[in-house]
């Protein structure tokens, strides 16, 4: 019997015995996930203690990092694993203290904070430090500290006070980075790119196998374990995949340089699954128990607040962040709350099951969320990073032209909803931040896609995979048809790379950043198109 097999055996089991109703009680998902995983029911405390002494490899392979800067407060990450790709990263199944140090300097000359935090085994070793009383819109330099072990430096800054008025803020976009399909080149330039802040938008991980070479890295220098040709399904799997997205040097140095605001889309999971309803034909019960494990291994994995700490197959990830009076970032999660996919998803002729006014891309609890936030906000930008294109996209000029039921066009009451709670909160400059699509587009958000000459009503900046599709081109087979057919979509290119976007009081300047190749390392990095957008004036216009 195959491993995979094996494991999907053992999630049946687990949803027979505990039975969909009882699993979605907040109880039963807890019991039913340690039930499916082997968590120790006592909990975090009933590990014993390893002295951080005894540890005499490197516990750091997979960097530190640092997100969701707040006025006050950042939230340093790391994971000890002295050996990534084995079960619990090399360590016994005990806590360790781990000490870490929060400075103004590099070489910790000036130390602000310093503390000790406990790694527990039941979070494979993770550690998420809050740090508080901070000052406001400064940056500052953090590292951790095992018996002699120290971990590489860190760089973050915390945002600025609420009603600050602040001159300029720049931000880095990105997404989709499948190991399998090429190197994180794009994240070695970001690195050294002066940003304040990096949304990474979805895809952070991929579920699928990776084969001993690293697919189209095509290692010549190594061969990778075989516990990664497999899909990822329990949450050991889930765990060690993101040890080998985080053994990727590049990655770590992006995380090193900056504070990161996640969120996910379908791959940290399983692709295109919508709410409880997965892409391929299992029960509920067991694709919930599956979707617990790979919330838990994200939680776990990533620079996240408490508040962010999943419970069984449920975990608020939609947030929001204030950078003074200049931008509010309304983050959404398009994945876990949708309705599924219209007509069995892909690219469809919209419809009456698309176009139902019932469908939901966020659900009504993080709309009602997201259209409040917008009737308190005094931002001057109002920016919504989420996951999946937001404005229309047909496929063509013809009257049977295609849409994907996947993106915001499989849900245009939502859709419209948004909008319309964008207008009633009379919201200026809209901004919407978006990933997914392996390339990049600026475009214009009309009043009314249907009628090109509608009011624009706000931006949308996607930002291309960092990986994923592998080389890309400048201009993919479908430019012509795209482009052609909406007249909004101002800019596309097929590269891999990243976005950085400018904020201003007065403008935002986006510059798509990308590089050649990723199947090969070191492609250098250049501009591929550039663009500004007015406040007061939405719409796209090359810089």
């Amino acid at each position: 019997m195959t491993y995979a097999q094996t494991h999907t055996d053992e999630l049946r089991a687990a949803a027979r015995h505990y039975g969909r109703r009882r699993f979605l009680t907040t109880a039963g998902a807890a019991a039913a996930l340690a039930f499916a995983v082997n968590l120790p029911a006592a909990g975090a405390a009933s590990a014993a203690e390893l002295d951080g002494r005894r540890i005499t490899e490197d516990p750091f392979t997979l960097g530190v990092a640092s997100g969701d800067p707040l006025p006050g407060s950042v939230l340093l990450w790391t994971r000890l694993a002295p050996r990534p790709f084995e079960s619990g990263g090399g360590l016994p199944r005990a806590r360790v203290a781990v000490r870490w140090e929060l400075a103004h300097d590099e070489r910790f000359t000036r130390v602000v904070r310093r503390g000790t935090a406990t790694a527990h085994p039941e979070f494979d070793h993770t550690v998420h430090v809050e740090v508080t009383a901070l000052a406001p819109d400064r940056p500052y330099f953090y590292r951790f500290r095992v018996g002699d072990r120290i971990s590489p430096v860190g760089r973050t800054r915390t945002a600025p006070a609420p009603g600050a008025r602040i001159a300029g803020l720049t931000l880095a976009a990105v997404s989709c980075q499948a190991y399998h399909d090429g190197y994180f080149t794009a994240y070695r330039h970001l690195a050294q790119e002066d940003v304040d802040v990096v949304f990474h938008l979805g895809d952070y991980l991929y579920e699928y196998a990776v084969n001993a070479t690293g697919g189209a890295r095509a290692y010549t220098d190594r061969r990778l374990p075989a516990v990664f040709a497999r899909e990822t399904l329990t949450l050991e799997d889930y765990r060690l995949r993101y040890a080998l997205y985080k053994s990727d040097a590049d990655l770590r140095a992006a995380h090193a340089a900056h504070p990161f605001v996640v969120t996910w889309d379908d791959h940290e999971t399983e692709n295109n699954y919508a709410d409880e309803t997965p892409e391929n034909d299992v029960p509920p019960e067991e694709f919930l128990l599956r979707r617990a494990a790979a919330y838990r291994a994200y939680w776990e994995n990533q620079p996240l607040r408490a508040p962010q700490r999943p419970d069984g197959p449920d975990m608020r990830l939609y947030r929001r962040l204030r950078f003074g009076r200049l931008a509010q970032f309304d983050i959404l999660d398009t994945r876990q709350y949708r309705s599924d996919q219209a007509y069995g998803d892909g690219w469809r002729v919209p419809g009456p099951e698309s176009e139902d006014p019932a469908r939901t891309m966020t659900g009504a609890t993080q709309e009602r969320w997201l259209l409040d936030g917008w009737r308190a906000s005094d931002a001057r930008w109002n920016v919504v990073p989420q996951q999946v294109v937001f404005s229309e996209r047909r496929s063509n000029s013809t009257p049977g032209h295609t849409v994907s039921m996947d993106s915001w066009d499989g849900y245009p009451a939502s859709r419209r909803r948004v909008l319309d709670g964008a207008a009633a909160a009379g919201v200026e400059n809209l901004m919407v931040l978006t990933g997914d699509v392996h390339v990049g587009y600026g475009l214009d958000i009309k009043a009314d896609f249907r009628d090109p000459a509608s009011r624009t009503v706000g931006t949308e900046i996607v930002a291309t995979s960092i990986s994923s599709g592998k080389d890309g081109a400048d201009r993919p087979a479908n430019y012509d048809d795209l482009t052609g057919a909406n007249p909004h979509l101002r800019f596309y290119n097929g590269r891999r790379g990243y976005v950085t976007v400018a904020l201003g009081e007065r403008s935002a300047r986006a510059d798509f950043r990308t590089v050649a190749a990723v199947t090969t390392p070191g492609a250098p990095v250049t501009t591929a198109g550039s663009f500004v957008t007015e406040a007061g004036d939405p719409g796209l216009r090359p810089a």
